[in-house]
């Protein structure tokens, strides 16, 4: 007879802690993300911390890995973080405005270049301060992994909560920006550096480029994975930097991110307009670029951040990617977002490397005391960001007005799985600890330790200055922001909590949110009126025509009401004749009519209008004999508020 067998092994007891992580963690989440202003990245980090081998020790990584040495470990935070990272920027790539970077230039260059330059010799100082027994150029190694602003906290900063609250959208949306920028432009300053230690040629076991190419016919050294020290000197580093470097990584990633994004949108934009693409298949499209533009970008050496990043701004371009996603009421990528934001910094809490930060013969080995990581943990949180934002912003005006708002995009600058990304890239460049020269044997002993320090203090000191922030706004009565035109969004639920900043309307079941971060560019806020552009010279007509084209209704007066389709083509058309003559006639009449879309039309399909007024009307408020009804004479019958039913936000007094 068969028996239970207990099989307590460090994959069941992940999946069981990941899993009550998310259940508990969802039950509350509200409370902890719009009162206490915790997201989910210091949470999952204190966890994996708590459940791993320095605390309780339900999942030891060591006996993940056979060789003793953790490079599984290690293989799998890096491919990890590349994935999360990857999919993040896709995301914020899109969820930008269309043509941001257009607008946006000559701050993202200033951010980009200088700033980050500044950035990366001032924690660079830092590091040579506090961290004993390293040279400078490895000091310069260390830094340009801690330099990047890590793209996925930023995220939580732009677009969480607080920032909803008490940040303004332009603020906002040029830190996303930045940080989906920086993390690729990272890479050219980790390769210089890195490129200036492997082609020293005045160490005496360097080996000799052109007796290697001679012996083992290697025609030329550029692209080659070997590691350790080759001779050659300042001009054969600065050779293999630029092509490696800046034209191979850097420029071959960005154009091939913009490529694939643009030929993705074309052809969505193609199939959409025919119908061919369900909402499930969609919104999936950001996954799928993300994980192709990963794996290619692995095969061929390309930086696949930078090409993520492009893609995603290349997919919404025009616009027409964000407008449809927000049609279909897209849920499923923030969902996503969080389940690898979730995953990912549990496991970097699990893999922290407490040996050596603590181990007495580890620690000896770097001589990184707990005391030197605290100060080196506030040296570059004051020193790495700060002052080169401080001193740049007057150049940034569009994006950031005084030294107050500097203050804040230079303190929040987070350090993160972008660090732990480029960190395990570095050390495959070198050999394992003790296998090289003096020089290399200090730097891979004290690269890891210094830069999960780093990510460590930044996740607990960034995770707790937002709430700590807020109790400070919140005592001096900080007024939150305004928007001249807020948005009306569905709440499909009556349970639903209301979104941040936002102001509930019950009798239309819809809340009103000011500082969106995700909305359409202010040119386009009335896609019903872009789309009736086309439309040849306006008649005259009356209020009574206009009413004939609304369907006017009271959402408490019914359990449900209903939409009326408009044929594209002439329908549209009639009701901006009707709409531009009246407001000809009629200047000082302003008009309390909210637009908005069922989830079930396209921006490329039929239309579908809904017109809720901002005050309760009725039936009877139309002119006699007239009755609510389309202009075609057909109607779809819908939910009003039911759980498949979204609008289109449009600004709640546009019209």
């Amino acid at each position: 007879m068969l028996k239970p067998i207990l099989d307590i092994t460090n994959v069941n007891v992940a999946l069981s802690v990941f899993g009550i992580f998310i259940l508990a963690y969802g039950y509350v989440s509200a409370k902890l993300q719009q009162v206490w202003y915790l997201g989910e990245a210091l949470p999952a980090f204190v966890l994996g911390i708590i459940v791993g081998p320095v605390a309780a020790n339900l999942i030891n990584v060591a006996d993940w890995d056979h060789d003793g040495v953790y490079h599984e470990i290690h293989e799998i935070a890096y491919n990890l973080t590349r994935i999360v990272i990857a999919i993040q920027l896709i995301k914020v790539g899109y969820e930008l405005p269309k043509q941001y970077q257009k607008q946006r230039a000559v701050e993202m260059t200033i951010c980009l270049l200088p700033v980050m330059t500044i950035m990366w010799l001032c924690t660079t100082g830092c590091i040579m301060l506090v961290v004993p027994k390293i040279s400078w150029v490895s000091a310069l190694i260390i830094g340009s992994c801690v330099t990047c602003t890590d793209p996925v906290l930023s995220q939580a900063i732009a677009k969480g909560p607080f920032a909803e609250n008490y940040v303004r959208r332009h603020l906002r949306e040029f830190i996303s920006s930045e940080a989906g920028g920086n993390d690729g432009f990272g890479f050219p300053f980790l390769l210089f550096a890195v490129a200036l230690l492997r082609y020293d040629g005045t160490r005496a076991n360097a080996i000799s480029l052109s007796n290697m190419d001679h012996a083992e016919g290697i025609p030329d050294q550029l692209g080659a994975e070997e590691q350790g020290k080759y001779s050659g000197g300042l001009d054969t580093a600065l050779k293999h930097w630029a092509i490696e470097g800046v034209l191979f990584m850097v420029m071959l990633g960005f154009a091939y991110g913009a490529i694939v994004g643009t030929l993705c949108r074309a052809v969505l934009n193609w199939a959409t307009k025919r119908k061919w693409v369900d909402n499930e298949s969609y919104l999936l499209i950001p996954l799928a670029m993300g994980i192709f533009i990963v794996g290619t970008c692995g095969c061929f050496g390309a930086d696949e951040t930078l090409a993520c990043f492009a893609a995603g701004n290349a997919l919404n371009w025009d616009g027409h990617f964000l407008t449809e996603v927000h049609l279909r009421h897209d849920s499923f990528n923030n969902i996503l977002e969080r389940f690898l934001n979730f995953a990912a910094f549990l496991f970097i809490g699990l893999i922290m490397p407490w040996d050596s930060l603590t181990n007495v013969t580890e620690v000896t080995k770097h001589g990184l005391m707990p005391g030197r990581l605290f100060a080196l943990g506030f040296l570059v949180l004051a020193f790495r960001r700060i002052p080169a934002i401080l001193v740049s912003y007057r150049f940034m005006s569009k994006v950031c007005r005084d030294w107050k708002e500097a203050l804040f995009m230079g303190y929040f600058g987070p350090i993160g799985i972008g660090a732990i990304s480029s960190v395990e890239y570095a050390r495959q460049l070198f050999p394992d600890p003790g296998e090289s020269d003096e020089e290399i044997n200090n730097l891979t002993s004290a690269m890891i330790p210094v830069v999960y320090w780093l990510v460590f203090f930044s996740i607990i000191i960034h995770g707790l200055s937002v709430p700590i922030l807020h109790l400070i706004y919140k005592l001096r009565k900080v007024p939150k922001v305004h928007d001249e035109h807020p948005i009306e969004v569905v709440l499909l639920s009556n349970n639903e909590p209301l979104p941040a900043n936002s102001t509930a309307n019950p009798q239309r079941r819809s809340a009103i949110l000011n500082n969106r971060f995700s909305r359409q560019d202010e040119n386009d806020d009335d896609d019903v009126e872009t789309r009736a552009a086309e439309c040849t010279t306006t008649s005259s007509t009356t209020m009574q025509d206009i009413r004939r084209a609304l369907t006017i209704h009271n959402p408490l007066q019914h359990h449900h009401n209903h939409t009326h389709s408009l044929n594209e083509s002439t329908n549209h058309n009639v009701f901006r004749r009707a709409r531009s003559s009246f407001d000809r006639h009629h200047p000082h009449i302003h008009h309390n009519h909210t637009y908005s879309r069922h989830d079930r039309t396209s921006l490329h399909g039929s239309d579908v209008i809904e017109i809720l007024p901002h005050h309760q009307h009725s039936e009877q408020s139309l002119s006699p004999g007239i009755k609510p009804q389309s202009l075609s004479g057909s109607s779809r019958a819908s939910t009003d508020m039911g759980p498949s039913s979204s609008r289109r936000e449009v600004p709640h007094d546009m019209i």
